[in-house]
């Protein structure tokens, strides 16, 4: 039966450990951990000889501080020396409250136990301060915002007013322009235009030839059913045609001749009706009688001379005396040859038939008012 390798194992005293040659059977057991101190300085192993040729190797002396190694009979179970110190827990052990972690197995502990430091609040505090901030600052740009969209809105209010404002004080200036300017054209129409009212009239005035004797006539109101014109003229211009029982007399302008045909008279009031086959523009008379002072312009054809106008104003309107109707007085200068002709207002309006003239005097005209010739004959 082999030896164990123990305190028995038969080894010479004083041999080396590695030096196996004297166990029994030449076989040596299993080794024990190989613990080797660390020599001293200058120690050092040397090999000598020996008898048989075997090398045995000098054991350097233990170092101070050093425990001796253990017999030979304990080399199997004896455990490494350790520091002083707590006992290390089994791994995985849980570690005591308080106290340092395990240490892994097989390794020495690392000192007393040092907790971590703690983390600084400080530094945590940064993300939340900055979102605050952040929040803060949004918030005001989005108040002020507001605050200019609000006010930006009063101020659009308030311009949409002036302008509404302004608008209405344009269409009310604009209708007061609008009123004025028809005013100042009323008083232009009112205004006295001798050449305007003649150029309007002079087309429908025409000279009458009766007989030996001429005057004036003039075309008034609208055309006849068969297409002709009406005129109206004094009655002692046809007098001598009508008591000699002709009726043709002749209308002249511009070296056109027409022949016309008395149609009635009223040798009350001076005044004849003629009617011609030609077509002329009848003149407008006036709704209303005239008025002293009203200027008037009169159309005829003094002594023969066509186309001849004056001017003057209405110097009274006379009642009706005796067998005769009333008149109109002017002072615009008249001659034999006006006769029939148009007395004619600023409106480019009939308001008579000049008849005669004062002798002896200046200034002195008479007229038939127009309103007594139409309401005798019905043609205006």
């Amino acid at each position: 039966m082999t030896a164990g390798f123990g305190a028995q194992d038969g080894r010479p005293e004083g041999a080396a450990p590695h030096d196996m040659s004297g166990a029994a059977g030449g076989r040596p057991g299993p080794l024990p951990p190989r613990i080797e101190p660390h020599p001293p300085a200058g120690a050092s192993w040397s090999a000598s000889p020996t008898a048989g040729g075997v090398h045995q190797q000098a054991v350097p002396g233990p170092r101070a501080g050093w425990s001796p190694p253990p017999s030979a009979a304990q080399w199997s179970a004896a455990p490494q020396a350790t520091p002083p110190g707590p006992a290390p827990l089994p791994y995985g052990t849980a570690t005591p409250q308080g106290g340092p972690p395990p240490a892994p197995y097989g390794s020495a502990p690392a000192g007393p136990y040092a907790p971590p430091p703690p983390a600084r609040p400080g530094r945590r505090r940064w993300p939340m301060v900055l979102a605050t901030a952040l929040v803060v600052l949004l918030a005001a740009v989005t108040g002020v915002q507001a605050y200019q969209l609000d006010r930006l809105g009063d101020r659009l209010a308030a311009t949409d007013k002036r302008l509404a404002q302004g608008q209405d004080g344009d269409a009310a200036r604009l209708d007061g322009l609008e009123k004025r300017a028809d005013e100042l054209e009323k008083q232009a129409g009112a205004a006295f235009n001798p050449e305007a009212v003649a150029s309007a009239v002079l087309p429908s005035v025409f000279r009458v030839r009766a007989g030996q004797f001429t005057g004036s006539a003039f075309a008034v109101g609208k055309p006849t059913s068969d297409g002709g014109t009406n005129l109206f003229t004094n009655f002692h211009v046809v007098e001598a045609v009508w008591e000699g029982g002709g009726r043709q007399v002749f209308l002249e302008r511009t070296d056109q001749r027409f022949p016309a045909t008395i149609v009635k008279v009223d040798k009350t009031n001076d005044v004849a009706h003629l009617r011609t086959t030609g077509k002329f523009t009848g003149l407008v008379t006036a709704p209303t009688a005239v008025k002293s002072g009203q200027q008037i312009i009169v159309v005829g054809a003094p002594l023969g001379l066509e186309d001849s106008v004056t001017t003057g104003v209405v110097s009274a309107l006379r009642s009706a005396q005796g067998s005769s109707g009333p008149t109109i007085q002017f002072d615009a200068p008249i001659n034999p040859g006006n006769s029939g002709g148009p007395v004619i207002n600023g409106s480019k309006q009939v308001v008579g038939i000049a008849t005669a003239k004062a002798r002896d005097a200046e200034g002195i005209g008479l007229a038939v008012p127009i309103k007594v010739a139409c309401d005798g004959f019905k043609i205006c």
